[in-house]
């Protein structure tokens, strides 16, 4: 066997091991989609001027849930989805595709 086609042999001999299985895939499209939330969350609440403490009360929850919300280190529910729009005075909209994930507060005003 030439080096060359050792070479390419190896190449995709690594590239197979390196194959990203279903189960991975599905776990970052879902840190993607949490990541995606938090930033939009932490966008409205600084856009409107207000503190985690301030958006936390608004939407009857801790400031240590919100910091998590920001952290991309919680799973929102539904109804917190609801409580956060409605602290947030927003719509929210979510956006999901096979590789990209969408997610924005709407001002009510301009909604």
């Amino acid at each position: 066997m030439s080096h060359a086609r050792w070479k390419s042999s190896r190449d995709r001999a690594v590239a197979e091991s390196l194959a990203e299985t279903p189960e991975i895939a599905a776990e970052r499209a879902e840190i993607r989609l949490a990541m995606a939330f938090a930033k939009a969350v932490y966008d409205r609440r600084t856009e409107l001027g207000l503190s985690q403490v301030e958006v936390a009360a608004r939407a009857g929850l801790t400031q240590a849930k919100i910091s998590r919300i920001e952290g991309a280190d919680a799973v929102p529910t539904l109804s917190l989805l609801r409580r956060l729009a409605g602290a947030l005075d927003a719509s929210l909209t979510i956006a999901l595709a096979d590789d990209s994930e969408e997610v924005a507060f709407v001002s009510r005003s301009a909604a």
